[in-house]
């Protein structure tokens, strides 16, 4: 019904304000069937999922800083934005590579980069000992995706040119990456999330995943959906490390790098609307 209403473009439209109203119903269905998300979908669930800690730092001097607030609390493992400035980017990753030698690092180019950097780049970060390569191009680069892909280097993620499974079936189909970075509320919701993972996981794809700087609802979500399909890298989930307090009854529970899926039925949160309404009245 929503993809009548709210029509496609290139792919699905307004993906974000789908998968709000899809949580909302995936929420409602579990509670009248008072079951969890794993209980729904046949999996366990309830493992905690390890987070990393996003680095987007605008000088070398930052780099040291980020790793130290980072492993103060119990963050080991990264997720790099670069830029345009590949040689800047290179010097970034060999000082995480110099302080954090055992962490597991994977860069984001946001589409940032060109068709002539990105694959000079890809063998340099490679051999820092990068473990993937996310959206190095503008979405609307198919060539160039195709031949980082034949260059055989870094596995070659997409994220904001895929917000569907249509989207991953015919990317793949035609060579343009080796996985994919799930966001769950980029791609609609939990129904079409669970989806795309099974077509990552069928065909041996790389499943990556973060989020959208998700609070408490989106935040759970991913911890279900991630838990329950046994995500194999950290989560760039940075909601920990960006956004302060909660309109949870009972915060989500988070043990240094460590999330825990909430433990209830639907998405397992219980949003204390007194909290909510006075947020309102000090706006008012």
């Amino acid at each position: 019904m929503m993809n009548q209403v709210i029509a496609p473009g290139f792919s699905t439209g307004q993906p974000i304000c789908k998968a709000g109203i899809d949580l909302a119903l995936f929420d409602l269905a579990g509670r009248i069937l008072d079951k969890n998300a794993g209980e729904r979908w046949g999996r366990a669930a309830g493992e905690p999922v390890a987070i990393s800690w996003t680095l987007d730092p605008k000088t070398l001097d930052n780099v040291a800083a980020g790793i130290t607030e980072a492993t103060t609390r119990g963050f080991r493992h990264f997720n790099v934005k670069v830029r345009r400035d590949s040689s800047f980017d290179l010097a970034v990753c060999r000082e995480i590579r110099r302080l954090a030698p055992a962490a597991f690092v994977w860069v984001d180019a946001n589409g940032g980069y060109d068709l002539s950097t990105a694959p000079a780049v890809a063998p340099k970060l490679k051999d820092l000992g990068i473990a993937a390569l996310e959206q190095p191009l503008p979405a609307n680069q198919l060539s160039g995706y195709r031949k980082l892909v034949r260059q055989k280097t870094l596995p070659i993620l997409m994220d904001e040119g895929v917000v569907s499974l249509t989207d991953l079936e015919t990317f793949h189909q035609f060579g343009l990456l080796n996985g994919m970075t799930m966001k769950v509320s980029r791609s609609g919701g939990l129904s079409e999330s669970r989806r795309m993972i099974d077509y990552l996981q069928g065909h041996g794809l790389h499943f990556f995943a973060s989020g959208l700087t998700d609070p408490d609802i989106a935040f759970a979500a991913c911890l279900q959906l991630y838990s329950a399909f046994n995500l194999p890298h950290p989560a760039a989930l940075n909601a920990p490390q960006f956004l302060k307090g909660t309109y949870l009854k009972n915060p989500i529970r988070i043990i240094g790098a460590q999330a825990f899926p909430p433990p209830g039925p639907g998405l397992g949160v219980e949003v204390d609307e007194t909290i909510l309404l006075a947020a309102g009245s000090a706006k008012d």
